[in-house]
């Protein structure tokens, strides 16, 4: 039962810090989601050094992390500056990070090197995508609105209810038993259904799409999100783990809560340019 209040209680706190910095402005937004990005970089490379022979500098790819939020961040403010010059900290410390290794004794060069673009792909990039949803939405004139980072996190969330749902009460048929026994194909399909209904509810309120729009964004951001729960699963089954870490009482790591949500990002705003909303 203790268990059970500090897992509620954390994940209301949780979800309640998330959504308000969303609905405060784009400040909030914006400095909750560059501290999650750098908080996130440090779990994942913690994680990958205590697994393999890794030497590259922690501290490094947290601060590439930085650098890369910040030049989507300030890119999507239509600030006069050229895109170039906005990613040159980015640019200058990954280029400082690839030459350093040149005059380091250390052996796994290649090894570190691919580790090292693995945390600013799987887990830098995609929260620093963040910024074009946040401005995707933004009515004429203005660089910022809540609707598209906040609606992601509405479908996963009507998603993981749904699935747990459905899938403890009539669950059958394993998805990937191998990676995760407890998934299941009724669960899927009812985390689908959730989350179409929430979209469907959304559209009503926000007009910015249709529903049929709305609809294809719901099912993009459950799939994208079961398979980015799959991938993270499966590193945590090899790295012989349960949480990624334990910044969060009762749920884990950052990368617990948001493995769904680095897939799902990219995969929406992929949508969105094939739609034309962007």
């Amino acid at each position: 039962m203790k268990k059970f209040m500090i897992r509620a209680l954390t994940g209301i706190l949780f979800a309640a810090i998330l959504v308000g910095s969303m609905l405060y402005g784009w400040q909030s937004f914006k400095i909750l989601f560059l501290l999650i990005t750098a908080l996130s970089v440090n779990e994942f490379s913690t994680l990958l050094k205590q697994h393999k022979n890794i030497t590259f500098k922690k501290a490094l790819a947290i601060l590439c992390s930085i650098f890369l939020f910040l030049a989507f961040a300030a890119m999507t403010h239509n600030w006069e500056v050229p895109t170039l010059l906005l990613f040159t900290p980015y640019i200058i410390t990954v280029a400082y990070i690839f030459i350093s290794r040149l005059f380091s004794k250390e052996g796994n060069a290649l090894e570190n090197h691919a580790y090292f673009a693995l945390t600013q792909l799987y887990v830098a990039l995609p929260f620093s995508l963040l910024n074009i949803l946040a401005m995707a939405g933004a009515p004429a004139g203005e660089t910022y609105h809540w609707l598209f980072p906040l609606s992601i996190f509405i479908f996963i969330w009507c998603n993981d209810t749904g699935a747990y749902c459905v899938g403890c009460t009539i669950g059958r048929h394993k998805m990937f038993e191998r990676i995760s026994p407890k998934k299941t194909w009724e669960g899927f399909f009812g985390g689908v259904a959730v989350a179409v209904g929430a979209s469907v509810a959304m559209s009503h309120y926000f007009t910015v799409m249709n529903v049929w729009e709305w609809i294809g964004m719901a099912v993009v951001v459950v799939i994208a999100g079961t398979l980015g729960d799959l991938i993270e699963s499966s590193m945590k089954r090899e790295m012989q783990i349960k949480h990624s870490g334990n910044i969060l009482p009762g749920h884990g790591g950052l990368l617990d809560r948001f493995d769904s949500t680095i897939f799902a990002v990219p995969c929406v705003i992929a949508y969105l340019v094939f739609i034309g909303m962007l």
